[in-house]
């Protein structure tokens, strides 16, 4: 096992890839109303961001990361640099030692080379670099015209020092939510919590004395170690769900050390795990129904009803059909690549449908490429001990039986898995939610996608309310698509976003863009 405190571990290899500068016009925006935020009139002054007066010691890293990816040779021009930098394990507590953060850098031909770069973090959801390469990979990097992106890796992720703390099989267990080939799901919930109270123990026990130094404040320490290793005043913020709430704690903890917030899909700021977990849910089921639309118009290989497809496969999954892949995999996997930020999520459709229409007919391969593909992406062990820490109130297996029977009429596909998932962190240390800022002085945007399979939308009145009661000035808008982050799936979204980081002018209020 790999302990984590005393010394950096070396960077592994980061993640991207882009496509050239847009240039197509202006999607048209629809307004729905001014909403109840305050309108651009308004506005506070959105201060300069600065060019680092000490920069990170960059290598190229675009080959391997673009290979590693899939995501082919990328843009004419693009550079991708990978870098590390060392943070306190805990600067306000009792734990001694740095951490390596890793970051991956993104720029095209035509960025200033003085330019102020932005910092983007999905949190736990996936590494911040993966998403900054599927931004790179298509016309989202557009955004990289101005100014470069910097992803920073939540610790335990991506590049930074990763976390090794769990037993194989405990983490198979978590896996597959203790899903056994022809078991039925009677002693399900009690395989789970047992394999979560095993995971915890391990975990906490290589962790220590830093085991709750991996939650969303921490995360935000990271942010702000690189802002002084930049010397800097202050970050333009870009947090993509998880990422969204490490932004928010950014703010919170340093709220004059902000020079941009946006928060694209963020999760709710104040719910337990069980109502965070249904927001989500719900979002999955929305994701799958757009998909099957958009594949039975395709004509696709899952046939004329693709949703009542996968719910076939993962019925087959559940009693043992095929070959010792779980109905919890299954689904995980088919969430994963319906949230995947890579741009040409429409030209994958079929990608999908041929994956688990070959799983229909027997033949596995594809399917365990993709699921071993999505376990590295979603379910490391960093993964693990960040979600736990940052949940609040998981409940116990009485309640999740309760919730597998009400979730499986209410959530057909996704209901009844979502609910025995809760219980993966069912024996993590309780610990306090993260304070939400009680001032934030620059202008404020918030993305939020109407089918997004890894938050849902049914949290964002919590945060809208938090930037309200904070006194910030914020601007919402939606987008009608499927899929996640807004960001590197709306062309509109992007230009609207590309304004809002240079000149710190919001956009109108409620307004939404086309899928």
């Amino acid at each position: 096992m790999r302990r984590i405190g005393i010394v950096a571990i070396v960077l592994a290899v980061c993640t991207a890839c882009g496509a050239g500068p847009s240039i197509r016009p202006d999607v048209a925006v629809v307004e729905h109303g001014s909403g109840s935020a305050p309108t651009s009139d308004s506005t506070p002054d959105a201060p300069t961001l600065q060019a680092p007066t000490r920069d990170l010691a960059w290598t190229d890293c675009k080959d391997s990361t673009l290979g590693r990816l899939g995501l082919g040779a990328g843009p004419a021009g693009l550079t991708l640099e990978c870098a590390g930098y060392t943070a306190p394990v805990d600067p306000d507590g009792t734990a001694m030692g740095t951490i390596e953060v890793g970051a991956l850098r993104a720029r095209l031909p035509g960025t200033p080379v003085d330019a102020a770069p932005l910092v983007l973090t999905s949190g736990s959801d996936i590494a911040s670099s993966t998403t900054l390469a599927a931004l790179s990979a298509g016309p989202a990097s557009a955004l990289l015209e101005r100014h470069p992106i910097v992803a920073v890796d939540r610790r335990g992720t991506g590049a930074s020092t990763p976390i090794d703390c769990g037993r194989p099989f405990d983490r198979r267990a978590l896996a597959d939510l203790g899903q056994t080939p022809g078991g039925g799901t009677a002693d399900d919930a009690d395989r789970v919590a047992a394999a979560s109270r095993q995971s915890t123990t391990a975990c906490t026990d290589t962790l220590q004395p830093a085991e709750l130094a991996f939650d969303t404040v921490h995360a935000a320490g990271d942010l702000e170690q690189l802002r002084r290793t930049w010397q800097v005043d202050r970050l333009g913020l870009i947090g993509t769900g998880n990422g969204a709430s490490v932004a928010l704690a950014y703010a919170a903890k340093y709220p004059d050390r902000v020079g941009r917030l946006v928060l694209d899909s963020p999760p709710a700021t104040t719910a337990d795990a069980t109502t965070a977990a249904e927001q989500r849910v719900r979002g999955q089921e929305a994701a799958l129904a757009a998909f099957g639309r958009r594949c039975a118009a395709l004509n696709c290989s899952l046939g004329p009803d693709p949703t009542g497809a996968v719910a076939t496969l993962r019925d087959r999954a559940a009693v043992g059909e095929l070959a010792g892949v779980s109905s919890s995999a299954l689904l995980t996997t088919v969430s994963s690549f319906l949230g995947s930020p890579r741009s040409d999520q429409p030209d994958r459709v079929r990608e999908l449908s041929d994956v688990l229409a070959a799983a229909g007919r027997g033949d596995l391969a594809p399917l365990s490429g993709l699921m071993a593909a999505t376990e590295a992406s979603v379910g490391t062990d960093g993964q693990f001990v960040a979600r736990c820490s940052d949940g609040q109130q998981w409940p116990g297996p009485g309640r999740t039986r309760e919730l597998q029977a009400e979730w499986a009429g209410r959530y057909p596909t996704f209901g009844s898995d979502a609910a025995l998932s809760l219980l993966r962190c069912s024996a993590w240390p309780t610990m306090p939610p993260a304070p939400l800022p009680s001032s934030i002085p620059v202008p404020v945007v918030v993305l939020s996608g109407e089918a997004d399979p890894i938050v849902g939308n049914g949290g964002l009145p919590t945060v809208t309310g938090s930037l309200t009661s904070a006194g910030a000035t914020w601007s919402g808008l939606s987008w009608e698509g499927y899929g996640h982050p807004v960001t590197t799936h709306s062309e509109c979204a992007r230009q609207i976003l590309s304004r809002y980081l240079e000149s710190g002018v919001l956009p109108p209020n409620a307004s939404a863009c086309p899928a």
